[in-house]
């Protein structure tokens, strides 16, 4: 006597395996993202080379309160347009696809 599966056993599954490819391509587009990103400093100064740059004017044993400070909000600031060009590539890399299907 053969086994048979119930349809929600097989929307389970489709469900399991959709949500797996899912996964693994938010992954490859996170590794994409992260080679574009590593290409790109290799043409651009790293941001804690420039934040440094601009709030470090005399270096010294140990960084005063304003320099700290200063590394701080200006390593925000490049984290939050990062994150903003991370979300309009993945969203765009994700219009793309679906477009293309």
């Amino acid at each position: 006597m053969g086994t048979s599966t119930s349809p929600a056993d097989m929307a389970a599954k489709k469900e399991q395996i959709m949500s797996s490819v899912k996964n693994e391509i938010a992954l490859a587009n996170a590794q994409e993202l992260m080679n574009v990103c590593h290409r790109m400093a290799h043409h651009t100064t790293c941001p804690n080379e420039s934040c440094f740059s601009k709030c470090v004017t005399k270096p010294g044993s140990s960084l005063s309160g304003s320099e700290q400070t200063c590394l701080s909000r200006c390593l925000d600031r490049y984290m939050e347009a990062f994150n903003i060009v991370s979300r309009t590539y993945i969203t765009r890399i994700s219009r793309e696809r679906v477009e293309g299907q």
